[in-house]
């Protein structure tokens, strides 16, 4: 897929609301993605999930405390795309 996400924003909860370059819109809720220890324990607490911002440089969204998204996961959550592998070999 390879698209970058260009906009995020807390939307409520352990919702983010997200936007990639192709247009492509709409809420993701994190809790249902993460499990909360290592580096997503801090987005256990609401008010730091609505601290979510893009890394222009990765193309996704990120947290204060260093915590990341693959952009392609969350394109696949928002339009049902199936992530492609590259390499079967990664595949364990």
């Amino acid at each position: 897929m390879l698209k970058d996400i260009v906009e995020a924003r807390g939307a409520g909860g352990h919702r983010i609301w997200v936007r990639f370059e192709d247009g492509v819109a709409g809420e993701v809720d994190v809790s249902t993605l993460v499990k909360f220890h290592g580096v997503f324990a801090a987005l256990q607490d609401l008010e730091e999930v609505q601290k979510v911002r893009v890394d222009v440089e990765l193309g996704t969204v990120c947290w204060p405390g260093g915590a990341d998204l693959d952009p392609d996961v969350l394109y696949s959550v928002l339009t049902g795309q199936r992530i492609e592998l590259r390499d079967p070999a990664l595949v364990a």
